[in-house]
């Protein structure tokens, strides 16, 4: 292949959802663009975006406590819950443009409507969770959440839970019915088959190697075909780098000065797997806990209906872990290598900081399986070691930076950095990542097209009519996009069949 033949407009790397995502908004807002995909691994969504990798939770907090932490007034702080609810709304909208126009179908494929819960144990706990679920029950976004204390009330939310529980302390729950379990890896397939039937080339088993920036401003690409050991080169004008854990190495390749001073600490994590269908059938519901004191936001434990295949599962976990590997199919020395002159001084910081953080998850590892199934009866205190079987999930990557809090401070959370002419772009850290997919690309964008945003504005909104509207401002506006996207999506009726 001559090279003016690998000039291209754009190019994505990783074929997950954030990639699939950005993709699609792109092909609706400049179908003229070229683009081109470049993945790893031999299909599409086989990493983070993979449907046994990541909870599956249409991540809206609405259960999450995680998104609501005490401050040290003992109030609780509603902004983060309000701020992805909204992000989640987006999501809905979009893949409800998506439906409604027939560029994907049969949206019970990959989202199911299930309540979403939140369950604690403990005077100080229960005393938390209704301060909480009075802060958010106001909110239009949270309308309908419910709280209870009373055990009986708790039997019929979740029976399971209930069964064969010594309560001799206070429990208490909420309970909304508008949550979402969410099969991201479902549909990043069904996003990418759309994005080919749009002549957008998608080339698997294609391993980025390098990225430089050429004497004309644009980027060079240096291409690995795994099958035939061929070198490619392409170049685009803009690049965008979705390669999940991956996408810090290949960002540090670019060079800009954003990507400074940036480090990765990857987590791991295994999630139990009820291959026993009676236990599955008696629960109907995504249940989160409280994390343990020291452990990270993203190990909060929770029971979670799950549809795979169309399958009903139950998965409950995560434990946490810790592998050097950036992917789950990446190598031992990502972690190593992902060291720089320019970020080791962050990492160290960051290194002396989570001393308890890197305590924890070394005594996740450790784990056996029966103190794994201690943990699960802290949740369903009749469980069967014989009815549960281990799932690896996908690896996540935080980010470390340089904050205003000081030097190597882990950021929990998903975040975007794009070089200062917006040629560049690359996806960072963990959840709520693909929930919030939308938003995040949106945010690409924003920052990466400005001088198109104006131009693009008018179809961005009929994509996603609530863009650049707070959602919270506007309970009307909710009121319709909600109706809309769940008779869209199917979410509604399936609420009656399954409930």
């Amino acid at each position: 292949m001559s090279n003016s033949q690998n000039k291209t407009d754009v190019i994505l790397i990783g074929a997950g959802i954030m990639s699939a995502t950005l993709g699609t908004l792109l092909k609706e807002l400049a179908p003229e663009w070229e683009i081109k995909v470049f993945e790893k691994l031999a299909v599409a969504g086989e990493e983070s975006s993979n449907e046994w990798n990541n909870a599956g939770t249409g991540h809206a907090a609405l259960c999450e406590l995680n998104y609501t932490p005490e401050k040290s007034d003992g109030s609780v702080d509603i902004g983060k819950a309000i701020k992805i609810n909204e992000q989640f709304q987006l999501s809905k909208q979009f893949w409800s443009y998506l439906v409604s126009r027939n560029l994907i179908r049969n949206p019970q494929d990959f989202i199911m409507p299930i309540p979403h819960m939140s369950f604690v144990q403990g005077e100080k706990n229960v005393a938390f969770l209704k301060k909480r679920f009075e802060a958010l029950s106001n909110i239009p976004l949270f309308k309908g959440m419910e709280f209870s204390d009373d055990p009986v009330k708790l039997r019929e939310w979740f029976p399971l839970i209930m069964e064969g529980r010594t309560v001799n302390e206070p429990i208490a729950a909420t309970k909304i019915d508008s949550g979402t379990d969410v099969n991201f890896g479902a549909l990043t397939r069904m996003l990418i088959d759309h994005l080919k039937s749009q002549n957008v080339e998608i080339h698997y088993k294609h391993h980025v190697q390098d990225i430089k920036r050429a004497s004309d401003g644009s980027w060079k690409v240096k291409v690995l075909d795994i099958d035939s050991g061929t070198i490619e080169y392409h170049t685009a004008k803009f690049i965008f780098i979705g390669a999940g854990g991956g996408s810090l190495p290949l960002l540090q390749k670019t060079g800009i000065p954003e990507s400074k001073r940036i480090g990765g600490f990857p987590v791991s994590g295994l999630f139990m797997v009820c291959k026993n269908p009676d236990v599955v059938a008696k629960h109907h519901a995504k249940v989160y806990g409280k994390a343990k004191v020291g452990a990270p936001p993203m190990s909060v434990p929770h029971l979670d209906t799950r549809y795979i295949d169309n399958q009903k599962t139950l998965l409950f976990g995560p434990f946490a872990g810790f592998s050097p590997k950036f992917l789950k199919t990446g190598s031992y020395f990502d972690l190593i290598r992902s060291i720089k002159i320019d970020n080791v001084l962050t990492m160290l910081a960051a290194g002396v900081k989570e001393m308890a953080l890197t305590k924890y998850l070394i005594e996740q590892v450790m784990l056996s399986n029966e103190q794994r199934m201690e943990e699960l009866r802290e949740f369903i205190p009749t469980a069967k070691s014989e009815d549960w079987d281990i799932v690896v999930a996908g690896q996540r990557v935080q980010v470390i930076k340089d904050t205003k809090e000081g030097k190597g401070t882990l950021q929990f959370g998903t975040e975007v950095v794009s070089a200062a002419d917006g040629s560049v772009a690359a996806l960072l850290g963990a959840s709520p990542g693909a929930s919030t997919a939308v938003h995040v690309m949106l945010e690409v964008l924003e920052k990466c097209f400005p001088q198109q945003m104006k131009v693009w504005e008018p179809k961005i909104k009929e994509m996603i009519p609530s863009y650049g509207v707070s959602l919270v401002a506007n309970p009307d506006l909710l009121h319709e996009i909600h109706a809309s996207t769940s008779q869209t999506l199917g979410l509604a009726e399936r609420e009656l069949v399954y409930s």
